[in-house]
């Protein structure tokens, strides 16, 4: 049975990040508010959370799309290869955001996704996520929570989300309704940048 926690966002409590940040180190899976759409997420860090999150999914956890919350862009290094200086000020201008950048990945990729090419970052505006990776201490791998009904394509009710999730995740964070609409999603792994799909995250600051 899944636990849900209020949090808001304008001040987020640092009890309650606490309790969620815990939970997460025990392996648990959380279901927490973006800038965008609420997203499913553990520790990058455990595998067999990653595990249970492509499960749900139903993809393998090795060719999953799952992109990587980080805090900023300071633990970029780790999981990226050195990218250039025109990258870093695409990444800089729209980070914080509604946006999630295809990045070339580097060797230190965590086991699992060790073979993959590339990886998708993605630094929300949101308080409540940030507090978290920060409390955590390494990003969350995250993917969003998808409706079967094509007409609502994401669940923006966190009591709704409870019902939906509630015994295959272990908290739900309510803060509010989330949105419905997903991040602008841009490869920045070649030359060009590509605009993978267009979403909340405006084009015009490219």
């Amino acid at each position: 049975m899944a636990q849900l926690i209020k949090i808001y966002e304008e001040n987020p409590n640092p009890k309650e990040i606490k309790k969620v940040v815990d939970v997460l180190k025990r392996g648990g899976l959380v279901i927490y508010p973006t800038d965008t759409v609420y997203g499913l997420g553990c520790d990058i860090t455990n595998i067999k959370a990653l595990e249970k999150i492509a499960r749900i999914k139903g993809v393998k956890l090795e060719k999953s799309n799952f992109s990587f919350i980080c805090e900023d862009l300071s633990n970029l290094s780790d999981y990226v290869k050195q990218i250039d200086t025109a990258t870093f000020k695409i990444l800089k201008r729209a980070l914080p955001g509604p946006y999630t950048f295809i990045l070339p990945g580097s060797k230190n990729l965590p086991n699992p996704f060790k073979k993959r090419k590339t990886v998708g970052i993605r630094v929300p505006d949101n308080a409540i996520t940030i507090e978290i990776v920060k409390q955590l201490g390494n990003p969350l791998v995250s993917t969003s929570i998808r409706d079967e009904d094509f007409v609502v394509e994401y669940t923006t009710d966190p009591e709704l989300i409870l019902e939906k999730w509630n015994n295959l995740v272990d908290i739900v964070i309510d803060a509010g309704y989330g949105g419905n609409e997903a991040s602008t999603v841009i490869d920045l792994s070649e030359e060009e940048p590509v605009v993978i799909r267009e979403g909340k995250g405006s084009l015009e600051i490219f």
